[in-house]
């Protein structure tokens, strides 16, 4: 834990005081969303401070040019920025003509932040005495619509406590923004148009060389002590600003309001050339609701996503805030709505790692979705790589690879790969085998294997061809081994046969044989038209179970483990519980040589394999495993602690998963890796989910039936959650002494329980 200024509440996260050093990490731990678009939690006045400016739209990005000092061939030509759009949040204030700024203020006094999670809203208040010796009170509110996701409301009101002022408004759009996240300093959006209409306004731009076009729009009303007043505006504006300013007198202890809608209207989903009359509807619609309006259906919207996302904690306040957070954020980047679109590890709330979709998708994401959203969703996630799979050909292709092999990339837009650090790039191959166990998991969850011959099979003969190709035969070792890899520990770069990777090499290989088998049987149409595309050859499946048969897994028989890599033990095996407090996080305060060279573990990587494919070791090699290899394990990658989690409480070690699950949950809250400014870690609040479900409460899918063996911290006295389970709503309730499931209408569904079965009619309970 590095931080320890959010106030515990369960539905809430809360600072109270206002200091300038964490006004950058709360900018982003108060960041808001709605699926389509977002913005970090920057103050709606100015700020001359430290602060990360940043409002973010979905599939907007920018294919920054690649900056290596040793340009290699197969390298991607860009890196895709996930774009600072024009931002509409700003409202200048002056009160008397001195600008309202919390770093100039003589004074800033009840400064309170709220992000209430079960409303879908960002509150603040503070009272502020200026230069000029005006003290106010300030309160402000805003959301970004779930059911307008177009649209954004800002409600904010100064109210002066000392005297009669003067106070303006100057709400405004600008286009004139930059990215803190940028190779080479280039112009991001080109500027067409700025222009007004009465209150409303409007900035049409286009990013450069990708084109997308989006119309950024407001329109203003106004209040005093909540009537609804009319006032003239004055116009502030250059070639990529626009402001409308309104001045009026108001009486002391009086309070001045503005409602400010906003939002960005882009060509993802309107005509380019008709943004502007787009948008002129978005603000009437928001206009005729109104701010109350707006807001009462923002809590009805996610009064729905909580019924069934929710996970409740007992008896432990700072868990309980730590797993709604998660899962507030992960419903603010995605929503299933898009096919599109995909989860960004950063979301909206920062530019760090460029991209909107990683294998953490498929690895965490897809099952927190699965469960609570529906079949339809997780569906989505998967097509999302089918519909990548000709770039997927073409990107394994500039590497050399031939006759239809896919390489996904590691970080893409549009499939294409754009990550430009070679070791990631080149050689972290596991991402390939990850979009095949998100197949697995998705036909094991929803019964739906209807995906693998309409799309699925495609991804998986253009994945197997693929390893078969990346592998070597070994006449020393008489087995195929795959050399110069990644794995994802990251702390080991070009490594030989990363267990992990080969592992996943040789499942995957499996895989494919047994459902081109499968398909060719069952589904005797769909093989034939899949044959003719990829024209596949019989001799294929041979080769592939040969490689598969013949694949070399390093194995110590001193140390009675599976080996991260060959040279694993070379290293000089010093224990985190050895390196000083003062030398974490590594990545901060050592050398990569340095790193590279120590045994310490960034992530689970042997034990990633152990729990992917759980069923193919006993829980003795499970504990003998995770034994020798956590504690060499740093944790500083946020996909770390959630397997840890779920791994230590399968083997019972629950203080060890209690502490884990504290981490992965609060991983942002306390900023355990020290980096929280730079944006939260999205992806990894699906492994927090994750971490709970089938960590404590044991959920797996065992012989085609949804299995459970629960477990609880001391520190807890109860938890429950929801499954969509093919469809049907199962409520999971675990307590000291018992745990409850019910079954909402449908049929009767079978359960294992501690690995008996049971059965849970529809519409009742089950206790066990």
């Amino acid at each position: 834990m590095n931080q320890d200024y959010i106030v515990p509440a369960p539905w809430a996260i809360i600072e109270e005081g206002f200091e300038k050093d964490r006004v950058k990490s709360s900018e982003s731990l108060f960041s808001i969303g709605n699926g389509a678009m977002g913005q970090r939690a920057n103050f709606e006045e100015e700020y001359s401070g430290k602060t990360f400016q940043g409002s973010y739209i979905g599939g907007v990005y920018y294919p920054d040019k690649t900056r290596v000092g040793w340009w290699k061939n197969g390298y991607p030509e860009y890196f895709a920025k996930v774009l600072n759009a024009p931002s509409w949040i700003g409202i200048k204030v002056k009160v008397d003509g001195e600008s309202l700024d919390l770093n100039t203020a003589k004074r800033v006094s009840n400064f309170r932040r709220e992000l209430n999670m079960k409303e879908g809203w960002l509150g603040r208040s503070f009272e502020a005495e200026l230069q000029n010796g005006v003290k106010l009170k300030v309160e402000s509110k805003r959301f970004l619509s779930l059911a307008h996701d177009e649209i954004g409301a800002i409600h904010y009101e100064v109210t002066p406590l000392n005297k009669d002022v003067s106070i303006s408004y100057e709400p405004y759009l600008d286009s004139g923004i930059t990215n803190e996240d940028t190779n080479w300093d280039d112009k991001f959006w080109n500027t067409l148009s700025v222009e007004e209409d009465g209150n409303k306004a409007y900035i049409t731009a286009h990013t450069m060389k990708t084109f997308f076009y989006v119309c950024t729009a407001m329109a203003n009303t106004f209040t005093v002590d909540g009537k609804e007043i009319s006032l003239t505006l004055s116009t502030n504006k250059s070639d990529t600003y626009i402001g409308h300013v309104y001045e009026t007198d108001i009486r002391e202890g009086e309070t001045f309001g503005i409602q400010k809608y906003a939002g960005y209207i882009t060509s993802f989903n309107h005509d380019q050339n008709e943004l502007k009359q787009a948008a002129q509807k978005v603000l009437d619609t928001a206009l005729d609701a109104g701010f109350d309006n707006l807001l009462a259906k923002q809590k009805e919207d996610w009064a729905e996503i909580w019924s069934m996302a929710d996970i409740v904690i007992e008896g432990d306040v700072r868990a309980q805030q730590g797993i709604r957070f998660n899962i507030f954020h992960l419903n603010q980047t995605y929503l299933g709505k898009d096919s599109r679109l995909n989860i960004g590890p950063k979301g909206f709330t920062g530019e760090k790692y460029g991209g909107s979709t990683y294998w953490d998708t498929e690895a965490y994401c897809l099952h927190f979705y699965m469960a609570t959203k529906n079949q339809d969703v997780a569906r989505s996630l998967l097509t999302y790589r089918y519909n990548h799979l000709t770039k997927a050909i073409e990107n394994a292709a500039k590497l050399g690879f031939k006759d239809g092999a896919a390489l996904y990339p590691m970080v893409t837009m549009n499939g294409e790969e754009c990550h430009n650090e070679w070791e990631i790039t080149f050689e972290e191959i596991h991402r390939n085998g990850a979009m095949i166990f998100a197949i697995r998991d998705y036909v094991k969850y929803t019964g739906d294997y209807s995906y693998i011959p309409e799309k699925g099979l495609e991804v998986i003969i253009g994945v197997a061809r693929f390893w078969k190709q990346r592998a070597t035969w070994s006449a020393q070792k008489e087995n195929y081994v795959i050399l110069g890899v990644t794995g994802p520990n990251e702390y080991e770069n070009n490594v030989n046969n990363n267990f992990y990777t080969n592992y996943l090499a040789k499942w995957c290989l499996e895989y494919a044989v047994e459902h081109c088998k499968n398909v060719a049987k069952e589904f005797g149409s769909d093989y034939k038209r899949i044959v003719g595309q990829t024209e596949l050859k019989d001799e294929e499946l041979k080769t592939w179970a040969e490689v598969a048969d013949k694949m070399y897994l390093p194995y110590s028989e001193e140390k009675g483990v599976y080996l991260q890599q060959d040279s694993f033990l070379d290293k000089e095996l010093v224990t985190v519980a050895d390196l000083p407090k003062s030398e974490r996080p590594i990545n901060q305060k050592w050398s990569w040589d340095r790193i590279l060279r120590s045994p310490y573990i960034k992530q689970a990587d042997t034990l990633q394999a152990f729990y992917v494919f759980e069923d193919d070791f006993s829980e003795e090699q499970l504990k003998k495993h995770f034994d020798f290899y956590e504690p060499f394990t740093v944790h500083e990658s946020s996909l770390s602690p959630c397997v840890h989690a779920i791994q230590a409480a399968k083997l019972g070690q629950m203080d060890q998963a209690y502490a884990f699950y504290l981490r992965t949950s609060r991983l942002d809250l306390d900023d355990y890796n020290k980096e929280v400014h730079e944006g939260l870690h999205i992806t990894s609040m699906a492994g927090t989910w994750m971490s709970v479900v089938e960590g404590f409460g044991g959920m797996r899918i065992k012989d085609n039936t949804l299995s459970f063996d629960p477990k609880m911290p001391d520190a807890w006295d109860g938890f429950s959650f929801k499954l969509n389970y093919r469809d049907q709503i199962l409520k999971v309730a675990v307590g000291k002494n018992k745990t409850v499931f019910t079954l909402n209408e449908g049929e009767d569904l079978d359960l294992l329980i501690n690995g008996k079965q049971v059965t849970v009619s529809a519409g009742s309970s089950v206790e066990v």
